[in-house]
């Protein structure tokens, strides 16, 4: 279809015969009422009769779920307070369909739906949005994701998911589905002062908000939080430090409004990367244990010991980088939504300006084996250690009995500098409403625009550090059998291995425009639908980096210590070739569509059927691959501008007498070219490219049921998964991805009275692969998460959560595909028990 042909398209659609009767549309009323049942915590799940449900994230306009052919999930404010969550992963876990490979700390965490394939990290077929536009366009770019940059706090008034569906066309980049949170907007007059403190971890946190009516017009929210300590893990440092406050103030307008709401966030927390860990076993039945001195549930690699890493920046100049700002995540934003009337039409208007930056440094181990062989390897036969910081540092290593394990790592330093992750983000819609042969018709038409900066800097370091847990790791100094130096201060290269590999800077933009259309014709018990997107993106930039081959050196001697001779590490030092950009310059344009019909069987019940096709830009993960031609910035193969995603679904919905059941289900088929960190047959780390397609079936349940004080929610979903081409490995076709469970599952039952709830949120997969050799099996376990509120008086709240009550090891992560002869492998898991405890005032 050519652009002139889909702007007659959806003119068609959107202006229909202005002879047809209007109707009073009731959208608006709906959606009035589920903002203040979403502000009030209230969760209409199982309580009460079939009454109206409204959802409005990745639809044309809000409407009850009953009358609608789309699977949906949303949780409320009241409810994400008691799974205890330190980041937004651990709450999205509750989502049916939804897996969150959260392991690695507040930030940068991996999220895929329905079996499509998580081949790399971040959310590369979810959109995240905050109150309806994209946090980042797209929320995979490389060690930056979209929940990098949110916090789940006070502000929250419920989390809205949508899978599959209309999300493809509702929505930019988002073919797998939308998860929306939504902000409190002063619907409900008051708020609430809360403390909250690890019981047995370090951490202490306040958080705020309150809301009302200045007028019979005017309504405001404001809150936010602020919270430090070392975090759950120790690390032997105060990691987590900053805040977030929000704002928002509503006109109401009739039957519309005008709103206008800000964020500033300044936060940090570290990132936690794969560690040593022991394995034994079979690799259909492994048993994995801690190294000694180190426990992989409780230790990370960050440390105290480790901070300022020297680096050329972006300019070829000397710049040291703070290890201790982790995750560095800076955010402010401005929007503008609107809502209102014009000659029986109805307008909505959504505007956001994000000034996003901040910077990700990560410790990622790169091979673990006894310190006497990296000292051999690196320095030659009697080769000696020291340590090269910390408090022994100076002092020599007896690499036999290092730390009781003998262990010593190589490690790649990674420091992302990001200068400007702006977004812009404007969506304008219209729609109205005609009474048609005895049913109403809902016509909509809208254009979305956005524009997103991509500027970073990468630079990474290659040392070498003891393998120690408590925040006690240190640097470690090589030394030939003759005294020669091969580090300089535990450093080995001030570079990735020596070259130039990864250093690298991004200065691109990702220009999106994307007219969209729905129908929807609704006659008494039968709805029927349909939606169409044209997305248009114009890339554009440059590029820095030897990566870019051509004859481009990425390695040269710098004295960075500045004692005037040039050490080993200092002669294999990354630079840029300033000199030699390489261009970026390409469109890539593709069709997204979605049609379903929804039958309301009886008022409490009803089926729906939809087939979607949506797409995914391929944004930043085919920079610096063969995709592009840097002479002229053009794609080689226009195929590498966007992957596909195409589902069928299937459902059936209850909700009635305190009982709410969902079940759906589901076919996808979809395309991904990617970038994937692996190993090699012989352990060592690599990133490889991946050109494949993928195909997965399943079905997934969400319920809950309330008799008197006692209540159940639960979700599970069933998933058949398999690689069914591979450009570059026919060996894995066939296969189930990696970390793709057949089962997973969730189930939060509670006991509640006026004076106390106690309950418990249980969390479960079953085994899964931990590459796509499908060798090695990554265990299933089971997470319990308990806790109790106890009210004293009406205003006054005490709660008590336990996360992993029972302190299950649950492994997440294998870099490696098989158990190695040394029966050392590099993994992450679940953190251990903690608890915590928080004090709430209402106000």
């Amino acid at each position: 279809m050519n652009r002139n042909g889909l702007f007659l398209t959806v003119a068609s659609l959107a202006l229909l015969s202005p002879a047809m009767a209007q109707a009073a549309s009731a959208d608006s009323e709906l959606e009035t009422a589920s903002e203040a049942a979403a502000e009030s915590g209230t969760d209409a799940r199982g309580q009460g009769t079939a009454r109206k449900e409204v959802f409005s994230t990745g639809v044309a306009k809000g409407r009850d779920i009953l009358d609608s052919a789309i699977s949906t999930s949303s949780l409320k404010s009241d409810e994400i307070e008691k799974f205890g969550a330190r980041s937004l992963g651990e709450v999205l876990r509750n989502i049916p369909g939804v897996r969150a490979e959260y392991q690695g700390g507040e930030g940068n965490a991996s999220y895929s739906i329905r079996g499509l394939p998580l081949a790399a990290s971040g959310s590369k077929f979810l959109q995240f949005q905050e109150d309806g536009l994209p946090v980042l366009e797209f929320g995979d770019i490389q060690l930056i994701s979209s929940d990098l940059f949110m916090r789940v706090d006070s502000n929250l008034a419920q989390i809205e998911a949508i899978r599959g569906g209309s999300a493809s066309t509702f929505a930019s980049n988002s073919p797998g589905g939308v998860i929306n949170l939504i902000s409190k907007t002063g619907e409900q007059e008051g708020g609430s002062v809360a403390a909250g403190v690890g019981l047995d971890y370090d951490m202490y946190r306040l958080d705020f908000d309150y809301g009302g009516r200045i007028s019979d017009t005017l309504r405001y929210h404001v809150g936010g939080f602020y919270r430090q300590g070392e975090g759950p893990r120790d690390i032997g440092y105060t990691a987590y430090k900053g805040g977030q406050f929000k704002f928002n103030i509503t006109k109401e307008l009739g039957e519309g409004f005008v709103r206008i709401y800000g964020k500033y966030l300044d936060d940090r927390a570290p990132s936690y990367q794969p560690v040593p860990v022991m394995v034994t076993g079979t690799n259909d039945d492994p048993k994995f244990r801690n190294v000694a001195n180190f426990d992989i549930s409780r230790d990370s690699l960050v440390s105290r010991n480790i901070n300022g890493i020297p680096s050329l920046d972006e300019n070829n100049n000397l710049k040291v980088y703070d290890a201790r700002d982790g995750m560095h995540s800076v955010v402010k934003s401005i929007g503008l939504e609107a809502k209102f009337d014009v000659a029986g039409w109805t307008i909505s208007e959504k505007f956001r300006f994000a000034d996003i930056s901040g910077s990700v440094f990560e410790n990622l181990p790169l091979a673990v084996a006894p310190a006497i062989g990296l000292a051999m390897v690196n320095g030659g036969p009697g080769a000696t250690l020291s340590y090269a910081n910390g408090p022994l540092a100076g002092q020599a290593i007896n690499p036999a009995t290092l730390n009781g394990n003998g262990l010593l790592m190589q490690s790649l330093f990674i420091n992302a500098d990001l200068k400007n992750l702006d977004n812009m983000t404007n969506d304008l819609r219209a729609s109205r409403v005609w009474d048609i042969g005895g049913g109403k018709l809902t016509t909509t038409a809208g254009f979305y625009k956005s524009n997103q900066s991509f500027d970073s800097f990468w630079t990474f370091t290659t040392a070498l550090q003891d393998v120690v847990g408590g925040g006690n790791s240190a640097l470690v100094n090589v030394a030939t059998a003759g005294g020669v130096p091969v580090t300089q201060n535990g450093i080995l290269s001030f570079s990735t291995l020596g070259t130039g590999a990864y250093h690298r800077r991004y200065d691109v933009s990702y220009d999106i425009n994307a007219p969209y259309a729905s129908v929807n014709y609704h006659i008494g018990k039968v709805a029927i639908g349909a939606s169409i997107r044209y997305d248009m993106g114009k890339v554009q930039g440059t590029l820095l980096g030897s990566d870019l081959g051509g004859g481009r050196v990425g390695i040269k001697p710098y004295d960075i210590n500045g004692d005037g001779t040039i050490s080993r590490a200092e002669s294999l030092t990354a630079f840029l070739p300033l000199t030699q950009p390489g261009l970026v310059d390409y469109d890539y344009d593709y069709l997204s569509y979605s049609g379903g019909i929804n039958f309301r069987v009886s008022e409490p019940l009803a089926v729906f059927a939809r087939y979607s096709r949506g797409g995914r830009a391929a944004a930043d993960r085919i920079l610096f691959t063969p995709a592009i031609n840097y002479n002229s910035g053009a794609l080689i193969d226009p195929k590498d501008g966007y992957d596909s995603v195409k589902q069928t679904e299937v459902g059936v919905k209850y909700r009635g007498d305190g009982l709410a059941l969902n079940v759906t289900g589901f076919l996808a088929n979809t395309g991904e070219r990617n970038l994937q960190v692996n190993s090699r047959p012989d352990g060592s780390v690599q990133v490889e490219r991946i050109v494949r397609e993928y195909r997965a079936y399943g079905a997934e349940f969400e319920g809950s049921v309330r008799r008197g004080p006692f209540s159940l929610t639960a979700g599970a979903t069933y998933t058949n998964a398999e690689i069914t081409s591979d450009a570059t490995n026919p060996a894995i076709v066939g296969n189930t991805p990696r970390h793709q469970a057949n089962f997973i599952f969730e189930a939060t039952p509670q006991y509640e009275t006026q004076m106390f709830t106690v309950g418990a949120n249980f969390l479960g997969t079953t085994s899964s692969y931990a590459q796509d050799t499908n060798q090695l099996k990554l265990p299933g376990y089971t997470v319990v998460n308990a806790f109790v509120q106890f009210r004293p008086t009406d205003r006054l709240q005490l709660m008590l959560n336990a996360n992993n009550l029972f302190d299950t090891l649950g492994m997440t992560e294998v870099t490696q595909a098989s158990i190695p002869a040394s029966g050392m492998v590099l993994a992450r898991s679940i953190t251990g028990r903690t608890i915590s405890g928080s004090i709430r005032f209402a106000l």
